[in-house]
């Protein structure tokens, strides 16, 4: 993807709940800080005032009964509000946009958890998105059994300490995220150059720095290329090894 010199990048985590993305968000934000780049860090759904809303609808395990095609379309009512309101703004202004999902979620979710279908899905996106797609993005890959379990451990606590129910999607199969899982693996296959998997079995202090090396190297030497050059004579920086 081409862009200007001054215009920031989006990066974009993926998996299954429970999977550990939102902690590698973080862990990565801080270390492009370190770098002196100015990160702005969202999720979806949400990321605004009116995403929030429409992901407590989404998320509440009182709505159980929502239409999945009902339930794709406040996705991507969600994506496009905070498309208009944060994301572009951000990237236009040179900051680096780091999101806890993206249109490859509704794709795994949507499309083949519901079994929507992919295309659906796409014809959306380039309808309602524009056609913006992640710079890069960090699929983290796990274990079904294992990241359900964890998610819903997470979500109910969330509960018991009066915060917002988010276990409507956990009150599904296994089969459904064995779907889902499928359908992020197909997505990678299918996008290589933008998409990267990522292990998420391990410990997450050997994952992180496999993600920062994946962002040096794809992302972050092209938008410094002399930094990078100094960095092959030099080694990397503290703050990236």
């Amino acid at each position: 993807m081409r862009h200007p010199a001054n215009r920031g990048r989006f990066i974009t985590f993926e998996g299954l709940d429970g999977c550990g993305k939102t902690t590698q968000l973080e862990k990565l934000a801080a270390v492009l800080r370190a770098e002196g780049i100015d990160v702005l860090t969202t999720r979806e759904p949400g990321g605004t005032e009116i995403g929030e809303r429409i992901r407590a609808v989404l998320l509440d395990s009182r709505t159980a009964g929502l239409d999945p095609t009902a339930e794709m379309a406040l996705m991507f009512a969600s994506r496009a509000q905070q498309l208009a309101q944060v994301l572009e703004p951000a990237l236009a202004a040179g900051k680096w946009v780091l999101c806890d999902r993206f249109t490859d979620s509704t794709e795994a979710y949507q499309g083949a958890g519901r079994q929507l279908g992919s295309d659906s899905v796409l014809r959306l996106h380039e309808v309602l998105c524009r056609g913006i797609w992640p710079d890069l993005t960090v699929l983290m890959d796990s274990e079904v059994e294992h990241s359900v379990k964890r998610a819903r451990r997470r979500n109910q606590a969330a509960v018991n300490s009066e915060h917002a129910d988010e276990n409507r999607f956990e009150q599904e199969s296994t089969a459904f995220f064995t779907r889902v899982q499928q359908a992020f693996r197909t997505i990678a296959a299918r996008e290589p150059q933008r998409v990267a998997m990522v292990d998420a079995r391990r410990p997450a202090e050997i994952v992180h720095p496999e993600i920062v090396s994946i962002v040096r190297n794809r992302l972050l030497n092209a938008a410094h290329p002399a930094r990078s050059a100094q960095q092959d004579l030099t080694g990397s920086s503290d703050a990236l090894r």
